[in-house]
């Protein structure tokens, strides 16, 4: 959150005294939260006092992060804490809420307040949709409500803006009047009213009553016809009732059925008239509503089931919401409703068996986490409980070697790779060192413990399940998860692995997750298509993504990178120096939405040696570390670290006139010997290298192929080569070089070494 205000002017708008004579810098940022603390120079931290944490006790923590400003309710030892100011205050969050009204009340676009009993985030997002780009919109963090988070979402308001969604939502009683004055809203919006939170207020009207303070100065407020209000009460917040027709002329175009995002809609709709959206494009846009990053998901189930999962909590106006989208996605198919109820939500069970009642399921099932389910298939199945119940595992429920051919592993060749890359590094730039694809044949778990041995800043992997076991190995290192997909995110964040983010859907979901586990500020790594045209953003989809990135507390960007197309392309480098200009075009519109530093990575291997100017923060480091590289100056610097050995099972005498293997694809032309040497394409050893196309070499000689390579044997003519049944056999090392067996191949050395299967023994020498 940015700030403008001089330290004298934070202790007139706070009405606090300070507690150290100071000069008067200008405070540009705000901090309540030691964690998310990178740089603290010109930040003002507040000690907030919360029911679980009192910030006083990390003042010591920000001070050593540099913060020298602070704002506390409470009496320290401030010669604790040399060069640093203190103001004291009555209470901290209301210091900071002053802060916040301070702030909006520079600005005089207009102020859209949106509470309600459910519903409020998806009417602010759908409105968001609606409104922009036409309109320039500010709006609240995705779960930014609180007391806290409204003035968190208020300090986030600039010039550049023509209109600001502020979602609100309260929990106890004299919680709305203070929200109201800080955010004086000129618009309000009313999407619901049921009965969360209602056990706090003495009676339904009190809690209305509530809600509606915040609308006492709106010009206009509009309100559901769902929610029944006397001609008092709309008279004094000018309200403006919603009605369902506002869809018909929609209708068409509307790809949603169920009752609850229609409501939603129905309001959304309501602010994009009110803020004269052009019907064209309302209608452009109401086709491509957004999935929110909400607490509900539906995903494809086993057996033929699909699952609604709303695992959050067991909120009464939420388990209806949930009833009646199942009842609409169900359709024709059966319908089982899963509750799960902790210890203390036992004597509930009564009010929601009246709840689900009327929406005759063919069954309810009351389990806990241990329970076993019966089996059930091809129906709709709702999954709800409170987080004590641990639902969520109830819901994952239904979620849909060693022989004689061995690679052998120089790791003394591996270190000396790495130290001839770092000579070409700038001395603070970080390596990621990518162990996919079982580390490119080599080995995902040696070779990541040995990279961390070694100092290597960051590991990089295919999938979600490489991580996943690096970290069951003891791995500590950070591990970038290339291609993070959405069946891997509980484990992902379980595991602590950093996901590569690429699209706005996988955006959705992720955040999606990170929400149900109540998670924050979770690192990820966006990608940016620069011209590779594989996974990634647009460049011009950054502002966007950007937007997005700013309402969702859940993920900050850890690092920002692209991948290289022709890099190894010693004859034509445009193209690659396109490339890093789009790149930095995208970070650079990065760096002017957010205000934190993150990293920038481009360059791979093959780009280290040609492009030293693009190094940025980090580089990615492949099948280079192994010694290979198609730039003849470096090459003659790094040294290969793979072979691939075996040896011979038997030998045979072959007539003139015999066949050898299937097919018969070889007849012997005269008499000769062959080898059988247990290695085929199940091992990697790919079958277009039947008929002579492939060799290996057995004491230095050369070895054609005879006949089809079978999937665990070949066999090679040996008439000339004075050997034994053990001989040992080179397919590549000395003689034959990765380059050259990749070439038989018709392939290259990246594919060769990732189809070296499992099966085959490894060796690493040291």
């Amino acid at each position: 959150m940015k700030i403008n205000f001089t330290y004298s002017e934070i202790c007139s708008i706070t009405k606090g005294r300070s507690l150290t004579e100071h000069s008067n810098p200008v405070l540009t940022s705000i901090s309540f939260d030691t964690r998310k603390i990178v740089q603290g120079q010109d930040t003002l931290f507040f000690a907030l006092i919360g029911d679980f944490r009192n910030g006083h006790l990390f003042i010591q923590e920000a001070f050593s992060k540099g913060v020298r400003f602070f704002v506390i309710s409470q009496e320290i030892d401030v010669a604790l804490y040399p060069e640093a100011a203190f103001i004291l205050v009555e209470n901290s969050l209301w210091a900071l809420q002053e802060i916040a009204k301070t702030h909006r009340e520079k600005f005089s676009f207009p102020m859209v307040a949106i509470t309600g009993s459910v519903g409020k985030t998806m009417v602010k997002e759908w409105a968001y949709h609606f409104l922009s780009p036409k309109l320039r919109v500010i709006r609240s963090p995705k779960s930014f409500n609180s007391q806290l988070g409204v003035a968190l979402s208020l300090l986030e308001l600039h010039e550049n803006c023509d209109v600001a969604l502020i979602e609100v939502g309260i929990s106890k009683p004299n919680e709305m009047a203070r929200l109201q004055e800080i955010i004086q809203p000129t618009i309000g919006i009313f999407t619901a009213f049921g009965s969360a939170h209602q056990e706090n207020f003495d009676s339904k009207e009190s809690h209305l009553e509530e809600k509606l303070t915040l609308f006492s100065e709106c010009l206009k407020t509009y309100y559901h016809s769902s929610i029944e209000l006397n001609s008092r009460q709309i008279s004094e917040i000018n309200g403006i009732e919603i009605y369902p027709d506002i869809l018909d002329e929609y209708k068409k175009n509307i790809s949603i059925d169920d009752k609850v995002s229609l409501h939603n809609l129905e309001i959304a709709l309501q602010i994009a008239h009110e803020f004269s959206i052009p019907e064209t494009q309302i209608s452009a846009k109401i086709s491509s509503l957004p999935r929110l990053a909400l607490r509900m998901e539906t995903f494809e189930g086993i057996n033929g089931n699909t699952i609604i999962n709303d695992t959050y909590n067991l909120d009464f106006d939420a388990l209806t919401q949930s009833l009646e989208y199942q009842y609409s996605l169900a359709k024709m198919r059966q319908r089982y409703v899963i509750i799960g109820l902790d210890d203390e939500s036992l004597v509930k069970k009564e009010d929601v068996d009246k709840l689900i009642l009327p929406f005759h399921p063919d069954k309810v099932i009351y389990i806990d986490s241990d329970s076993e389910v019966d089996h059930i298939e091809n129906s709709v199945i709702l999954i709800k409980g409170t987080r004590k119940a641990d639902m969520h595992r109830v819901a994952r429920q239904y979620r849909l070697k060693n022989h004689k051919t061995f690679l052998e592993i120089d790791l003394n060749h591996i270190r000396n790779n790495l130290g001839v890359y770092k000579g070409y590094l700038k001395p603070k730039t970080k390596i990621l060192a990518m162990v996919k694809s079982n580390s490119y044949g080599s080995g995902t778990e040696k070779m990541a413990a040995f990279y961390e041995q070694q100092g290597v800043d960051y590991l990089g992997v295919a999938y979600v399940d490489e991580g996943v076991e690096l970290r069951k190995q003891g791995i500590t290192t950070p591990i970038l998860v290339m291609n993070a997909e959405e069946d891997g995110f509980e484990d992902c964040i379980a595991f602590n692995l950093e996901p590569a983010i690429y699209s706005f859907e996988q955006l959705d979901q992720f955040i999606k997750e990170l929400i149900f586990l109540d998670k924050t500020d979770y690192p990820i790594h966006l990608k940016v298509n620069t011209g590779m045209m594989r996974l990634g953003f647009e460049v011009s989809e950054i502002s966007q993504v950007m937007e997005i990135l700013q309402a969702q507390p859940e993920v900050k960007i850890k690092s920002v990178y692209s991948h290289l197309a022709d890099s190894d392309n010693s004859k034509e480098l445009e193209f690659t120096n396109i490339q890093i200009k789009r790149f930095e075009k995208a970070w650079m519109k990065i760096q002017e939405y957010i205000n934190y530093p993150f990293d920038r990575h481009i360059l791979n291997s093959e780009g280290v040696s040609r492009f030293p100017d693009a190094q940025y923060e980090m580089v990615r480091l492949g099948i280079g570390i192994y010694g290979y590289s198609s730039n003849p100056e470096f090459k003659k610097k790094i040294q290969p670290a793979i072979s691939w050995n075996s040896s011979i099972s038997q030998i045979k005498k072959i007539r003139k006139g015999e066949s050898v293997g299937y097919g018969r694809a070889f007849i012997a032309d005269s008499e000769m010997q062959i080898a059988v040497i247990p290695v085929g394409y199940a091992d990697g050893f790919r079958r277009s290298l039947s008929n002579g196309k492939g060799s290996v070499f057995i004491l230095d000689k050369c070895c054609k192929v005879l006949g089809r390579v079978c999937m665990d044997m070949i066999m090679v003519d040996i008439t000339e080569v004075d050997c034994l049944p053990g001989t040992p056999v080179e397919i590549i090392g000395k003689n034959q070089t990765m380059e050259q067996f990749a070439s038989k191949m018709d392939t290259i050395p990246y594919e060769v070494m990732t189809s070296f299967s499992k099966r085959v023994h490894r060796v690493y020498v040291m």
